[in-house]
């Protein structure tokens, strides 16, 4: 499958973003889907995961009750609706989707290594 990662841009803090990640395929509705960020010099660490039904979602604890992930498997779309953005949120966010090997516990997702498909980055920038 390859994703591509739309949505970034320059924002205040206290605003808005929603990325997107468009799938190609036919089994979209088979992933697991991460939104991850990495900033300069840090390791890639996971922001939000959607099991494959979209009937489970897991955060990290930064990003929990600012964040929504979502996805329309119809249009083979997932969605990282960010709100009550901060400065520190400011990196490279990337989509990834892996197999859902772990059944429907989410956590199990949060490991960059289980994710076999990555889109390219797309940069969010929040100013103070």
């Amino acid at each position: 499958v390859q994703l591509q990662a739309s949505g970034g841009g320059s924002v205040q803090a206290g605003g808005s973003l929603r990325l997107s990640c468009a799938a190609s395929g036919r089994t979209f509705n088979s992933y697991v889907m991460g939104w991850f960020r990495q900033s300069p010099g840090k390791e890639r660490q996971y922001v939000a995961i959607i099991m494959s039904s979209g009937a489970g979602t897991y955060y990290a604890d930064s990003v929990w009750g600012r964040f929504t992930i979502s996805r329309d498997n119809a249009k083979n779309t997932v969605y990282l609706q960010m709100n009550s953005l901060k400065p520190e949120d400011t990196t490279v966010y990337y989509c990834a989707a892996a197999g859902e090997v772990f059944g429907n516990f989410a956590y199990e997702y949060v490991r960059e290594s289980v994710y076999g498909y990555w889109g390219q980055g797309t940069l969010v920038t929040v100013s103070s």
